[in-house]
């Protein structure tokens, strides 16, 4: 297990940014690998937030258990699948900033629009959980998932336009990703990154993890439905900015 005290002065606020994420403050948690990566290298990073992760979906699964939509997760999920096989397939030959750049522009891009439509009243009529751009964001999802970490923004692209009611969306998000994340075990075992010292390091913040992601689920509850959209999307904002940036500057 990791000693050094200066690990946890940036793992601890990384987890607890994770927790508020999957309570349902969607964005905040790609906040997380960048703060950990200041005293581990980011491979280490997500060997040991991806436990971490799988703790706190058991949180929010059971939180939200009543409340997610079935035709959703069976539409993204099987092509998610192809999206993460094809990602660690494709790791060693796809440059994870230019995958990271692209995901902000386009996250950019549909979070303005829809706020300034929002702004000016004028959103269309609630998109419906169709399968072919399903199972195409689905694919994005899974393939932006393991090359950078990055599935949440096109999560948000293809469900928010369907307007489903707040917890709803949240248990949706929930329940899928805690699938998607036992999907990435086999291929981040074979890439050898589940380590001792990362799997003690990671039960080591299993608390921290727990605790967060309940205050995120209470947070979120006390949040109205329609700012709860307003929130989301202008998170979404900064959270494309950030991997436009980070994307950018990889690539520069």
């Amino acid at each position: 297990m990791i000693t050094d005290p200066l690990f946890y002065a940036a793992a601890v606020p990384a987890v607890v940014l994770m927790g508020l994420a999957k309570g349902g403050f969607s964005g905040l948690g790609l906040l997380s690998l960048p703060l950990m990566a200041l005293v581990v290298s980011p491979v280490q990073s997500a060997a040991i937030m991806l436990p971490i992760l799988i703790v706190q979906d058991v949180v929010t699964v059971w939180a939200y258990r009543r409340s997610w939509d079935r035709r959703n997760i069976a539409i993204l999920l099987p092509s998610a699948v192809v999206g993460i096989v094809s990602g660690y397939l494709l790791a060693a030959r796809v440059s994870d900033a230019a995958v990271t750049l692209a995901v902000g522009i386009v996250s950019i891009a549909f979070a303005v629009r829809r706020l300034i439509l929002e702004r000016r009243k004028t959103l269309p009529s609630p998109a419906k959980a169709d399968v072919p751009r399903g199972l195409f964001w689905g694919g994005v999802i899974g393939f932006t998932s393991m090359i950078a970490h990055a599935g949440g923004p096109p999560f948000q692209i293809y469900v928010m336009p369907q307007r489903l009611p707040r917890d709803v969306f949240v248990g949706t998000g929930a329940v899928f990703f805690a699938l998607n994340n036992w999907i990435k075990v086999p291929p981040y075992i074979a890439l050898g990154q589940f380590t001792a010292e990362n799997l003690a390091t990671a039960a080591a913040l299993f608390p921290v993890a727990v605790a967060s992601t309940w205050a995120g689920v209470l947070l979120v509850r006390r949040v109205s439905g329609d700012r709860f959209y307003t929130l989301v999307y202008a998170l979404l904002v900064l959270v494309g900015a950030k991997l436009a940036v980070d994307g950018a500057r990889a690539l520069l």
